[in-house]
């Protein structure tokens, strides 16, 4: 009898994460069947890596694939992935695809299954988030097409964030603005709700009523910070698009406006604009070397440290806005691949915020690796601190679980 499992894609703009999770009518289990193809990128040589349980494949995709594709790299590996899928199609029934989708807009704060006018208004969000929204939704039409009749579930990164007070939604803009939909909203909720539900069965503090005032950091080549009140978004690094607050891989984070009109008085369009931002400033732009903390922390190159220690401050500084809003600081949590395996910049990070009370166990957080929930404070420090590692394809999962309960 074949197991009934959902599939859970990431489609980015340089990579394609997957899992399949088995699932019945109580909930979904962890996943045993993973994978990734990377490097898809011009010029590129993209590659598919593939663990089932303890087994581990790893491939380039096929330059033939890609020419029969016309080219387009992204075609060729999701028609990679489904020939992947289908070798395993003995074993396993996918009953829907939940698919990471950065952007809802102001129609939809909880997960859906997409129907074409659902596509057709989230196409009109591209421009906000040009990194994930396009590749997002260009997924949802691929897997449309070679699983037609399966429901293609959308979950939105944005949706953890909804219920956030006014003050931290909203833009001082004039009201004609603001009434196209222009404000804050906020990203990474899926990861964020992943962390906020491991967090309730490991830390009773974070949910105390009493305190329950928490930040989580997730950092990685995208990078976000958010203050979380009694179980629930309060605030945020990310606002309007998935550009603003903290310096990221290649975004460059919060900038001030007069810098854009500057550029444009110079001559630069909003594509050149957009490219610059997006793709060419964070720590690839400072360093001139990569938007990889690894290869940052391996080179000898000053302005590589430079980009590090930058980083670094503006997460330090972020926290230290986001603990006003919050009027202190009960737990701070780190996730994401830096923030999961970049040991040296957790202690830097809780050094900066000693002023708070805050004090890591040097053994403990080295020992925290990203492959388990681990508790990295000293008995006395004022605020628990703890690293998290992060799974958004199973929180993608769950969501999609429960709409075919429902549909069912």
């Amino acid at each position: 009898m074949k197991t009934p499992v959902i599939l859970s894609v990431n489609s980015g703009s340089s990579s394609i994460k997957f899992a399949l999770y088995p699932y019945t009518k109580a909930g979904v289990t962890r996943s045993n069947l993973t994978g990734v193809i990377e490097g898809l990128q011009p010029g590129g040589k993209p590659v598919i890596e593939f663990h089932a349980g303890t087994e581990v494949q790893q491939w380039t995709l096929d330059e033939a694939a890609i020419k029969a594709a016309d080219g387009d790299q992204f075609s060729a590996a999701l028609a990679a992935l489904h020939g992947l899928l289908m070798s395993h199609s003995a074993d396993i029934q996918i009953a829907a695809v939940a698919h990471r989708i950065v952007h809802g807009g102001e129609r939809f704060s909880s997960s859906i299954i997409i129907d074409d006018e659902a596509l057709t208004y989230l196409h009109t969000l591209d421009m906000l988030a040009p990194l994930h929204q396009p590749h997002n939704l260009e997924g949802v039409a691929a897997f449309r097409r070679a699983y037609s009749g399966i429901p293609q579930i959308g979950c939105f990164d944005t949706g953890f964030h909804a219920d956030m007070p006014a003050c931290e939604t909203t833009l001082a803009l004039p009201q004609s603005l603001r009434a196209t939909g222009i404000r804050r909203y906020g990203f990474h909720g899926l990861s964020y709700r992943y962390v906020a539900s491991h967090l309730a069965r490991q830390s009773a503090r974070a949910f105390d009523p009493a305190a329950g005032r928490v930040i989580m950091l997730h950092l990685g080549n995208g990078a976000s910070a958010c203050a979380m009140k009694n179980g629930k978004s309060f605030a945020t690094s990310m606002g309007f698009s998935a550009l603003d607050g903290l310096m990221m891989g290649t975004r460059c984070g919060a900038l001030d406006p007069g810098v854009l009109l500057h550029l444009m008085h110079q001559g630069w369009d909003a594509k050149h604009i957009e490219t610059t931002l997006y793709k060419e400033s964070g720590l690839l732009g400072i360093s001139g070397i990569s938007a990889d903390m690894r290869t940052l922390r391996a080179s000898s190159d000053p302005q590589a440290s430079f980009a590090i220690d930058l980083f670094t401050y503006r997460v330090i500084r972020e926290c230290g806005a986001l603990s006003a809003c919050l009027n202190g600081l009960d737990v701070l949590v780190f996730t994401g691949g830096i923030g999961e395996h970049d040991a040296v910049l957790r202690q830097q990070v809780a050094e900066g915020l000693n002023y708070l009370g805050i004090q890591v166990d040097a053994g403990k957080n080295a020992a925290a690796c990203g492959d388990d929930i681990m508790a990295i404070h000293t008995l006395v420090s004022s605020a628990e601190v703890w690293v998290v590692p992060t799974d958004e394809g199973r929180v993608a999962a769950m969501d999609a679980q429960q709409l075919l309960h429902l549909k069912q």
